[in-house]
């Protein structure tokens, strides 16, 4: 079993920054990727970014957040971050963690909401 804890949601103006924080504890060693969802009123939850737990740290992002957001991890800590730059209200949403496998079973956080206000 993994558990995520998400962290570092609010409410911030456009054109603001946040950063979102996800520990992740138990079978830690276990997990492949890491990453960040989000699902805004009335739409389904869709990919942000993610970020290989191995040694190539390999990361992906969805278009609409390229050159704005920023995952990292500090693989010591168990932790993985999400920097918002440049936020957007559209990027109004709640925000989870996800944690996969090497068997390919998924994790999820509670979510922590994020509000941009224009």
């Amino acid at each position: 079993q993994v558990q995520l804890v998400e962290s570092g949601g609010g409410l911030v103006q456009a054109g603001g920054s946040l950063r979102l924080s996800c520990a992740a504890s138990g079978s830690t060693f276990s997990i492949a990727f890491m990453g960040w969802y989000r699902q805004a009123p009335g739409k389904q939850r869709e990919l942000v970014a993610t970020i290989s737990i191995s040694r190539s740290g390999s990361t992906n992002y969805e278009d609409s957040v390229k050159g704005r957001f920023t995952i990292s991890r500090d693989n010591a800590k168990n932790t993985v971050y999400l920097q918002m730059n440049s936020l957007k209200s559209e990027d109004t949403a709640v925000y989870y963690c996800n944690a996969r496998r090497y068997d390919r079973s998924e994790y999820w956080g509670q979510g922590t909401q994020v509000t941009v206000s224009s």
